[in-house]
């Protein structure tokens, strides 16, 4: 488990934790019947990513509505997502499974993969608290949102210009409002106008971010 521990930049003090993590159900049973498994950390587990993943958007995407916020959400913990999370740590080949698992391809089912993801989570806040599990869930995390930021930003402004642009002659600007704050921590006000009226207005961490918000805040206020 030691290349485990060199993957996830994290070294425990109970290394016992992390065996149990990495303990599927079918090996215990194989092996002997009192041996722990990973199924109780899985459960523990999902509960602190949850936290940790709602604190993060709440905090960091502060103009998306609660729809949106719940909708992401459930994007980042969803077994697909945790799957792909563990392949970057090869995280299949770590599992202990029974021989039968093993054979049938138990160490790339997403299934079981996914659950030691959030069994890996639950050991690592277990032996070290809070702050080294939330570091690890953000590792994954965090890339996943700034595409989901970049991907929303794109579609509201694409779409309010393809809207406006079926009216020739209307004229589309975004004007900077204000940036206030220190430089690593700036916040950003704009307004979207058409035609010089102002139809929408946003703000975010980035120009480009504010520019976003104001073109959603237009889509809606026009009914889409």
């Amino acid at each position: 488990m030691k290349d485990l521990q060199e993957a996830i930049g994290y070294t425990f003090r109970d290394p016992a934790l992390l065996t149990e993590a990495m303990t599927h159900s079918s090996y215990a049973h194989e092996q002997h019947k009192n041996m722990k498994y990973n199924e109780r950390l899985e459960f523990l587990g999902d509960a602190v990513l949850s936290i940790v993943v709602s604190d993060y958007i709440y905090k960091h995407c502060p103009n998306l509505p609660e729809g949106e916020l719940t909708k992401l959400r459930a994007s980042l913990v969803c077994e697909k997502s945790l799957f792909d999370f563990a392949k970057q740590i090869d995280l299949g080949s770590y599992l202990r499974l029974s021989n039968g698992e093993r054979r049938n391809g138990g160490a790339k089912r997403p299934s079981i993969v996914s659950d030691a993801f959030e069994a890996l989570i639950a050991a690592i806040y277990l032996d070290g608290g809070m702050k080294p599990a939330e570091k690890h869930i953000l590792r994954f995390v965090v890339p996943e949102i700034e595409q989901h930021k970049n991907r929303s930003f794109k579609d509201y402004k694409t779409k309010l210009q393809e809207i406006i642009q079926k009216n020739p002659g209307e004229k589309l600007e975004y004007h900077l409002v204000s940036a206030t704050g220190p430089d690593h921590d700036k916040h950003f006000k704009v307004e979207v106008c058409l035609n010089s009226n102002v139809i929408g207005k946003g703000g975010g961490r980035s120009k480009k971010e504010a520019e976003q918000q104001a073109a959603r805040e237009a889509l809606e206020l026009m009914g889409y």
